[in-house]
């Protein structure tokens, strides 16, 4: 798939990328720009969005941001971030390094970095560090997905950013994101050639890659509660990666919710993006138990 389709297919709500700084509600503060953490070189960053009042702890929730493992930008999630704000959480979106420059599993390790940097920051954004989930689309849903079916996993830690903090998170939403990438070939219109970009080849070159990255792999019955949406007509992740996460989640005793959305596609729009918002936000409020709704 062209680059341009992926990206847009891979953004979770329709929006401003980018707010001008007269758009932000009155009771939301906007921090673009943070830097969390030097990896590879690069200097990654993250938008920040919390209530202006109160004093907390507010729980959080780290947006991952789709495009392939290689496209996409944070600033897609910026409206959701602000939305979180409003309800009383602390919202970050976060920059991870892309392929085909950096592979598997470069762009968890920063996932994880992002959510070490939370903890570091606490007492700063007045984030409650037992209260945090984690949410993303597409590329996005699976870096979510694996960070919570790998908790306290050390290999995937990497080796910058506040490694004197926990990466775990406390629940997932996510948005059809793949769970095995070894059934992706030939039910997925992109998958040949994005996933040996990420993953260093194909079935045959990397197969170990390919069973190391798909977070159905690394479900164990410390998983966290998980809700997952997806669309029946999904050409870019078929709709089955869905229910074997679905089915082994539920094989090791772990709480997880399907919504399934049919006739939807890769990327809700209208009545099915609502649809994800709301379950979205009924989840967290659910699994976080934020203070200020």
């Amino acid at each position: 798939m062209k680059l341009l389709s992926l990206f847009s297919a891979c953004l979770l709500f329709a929006g401003s990328a980018l707010f001008a700084a007269d758009a932000i509600p009155d009771d939301v503060i906007f921090e673009p720009g943070v830097e969390y953490a030097v990896a590879g070189g690069e200097h990654l960053q993250v938008d920040v969005a919390r209530p202006k009042n109160g004093d907390g702890p507010f729980p959080a929730v780290v947006c991952i941001h789709g495009g392939g493992f290689r496209a996409g930008k944070r600033e897609g999630y910026d409206k959701l971030c602000v939305t979180l704000a409003q309800k009383g959480y602390v919202a970050i979106t976060v920059t991870y390094r892309l392929a085909p420059a950096f592979k598997f599993p470069a762009a968890v390790q920063d996932c994880k970095a992002s959510v070490r940097w939370l903890r570091a920051n606490a007492a700063k954004y007045h984030v409650d560090p037992k209260r945090i989930g984690v949410t993303g689309g597409s590329a996005g849903g699976h870096l979510a997905q694996f960070l919570g079916n790998t908790n306290g996993v050390k290999e995937f830690e990497g080796d910058s950013g506040n490694l004197d903090q926990s990466s775990d998170v406390a629940c997932v939403v996510n948005f059809y994101g793949p769970s095995d990438f070894t059934k992706s070939y030939g039910k997925s219109v992109d998958a040949a050639e994005v996933l040996p970009l990420w993953l260093g080849g194909n079935l045959e070159t990397a197969l170990k890659e390919h069973i190391r990255a798909s977070p159905l792999n690394w479900v164990t019955p410390d998983a966290v509660p998980t809700l997952i949406c997806h669309g029946t007509e999904d050409k870019y992740v078929n709709y089955e990666q869905a229910g074997w996460m679905v089915d082994r989640l539920k094989s090791c005793g772990v709480e997880v919710e399907l919504l399934t959305l049919q006739g939807a596609g890769h990327g809700f729009k209208g009545a099915d993006a609502d649809k994800a918002q709301e379950a979205l936000l009924d989840f967290f409020n659910k699994h976080l138990h934020p203070r200020t709704k």
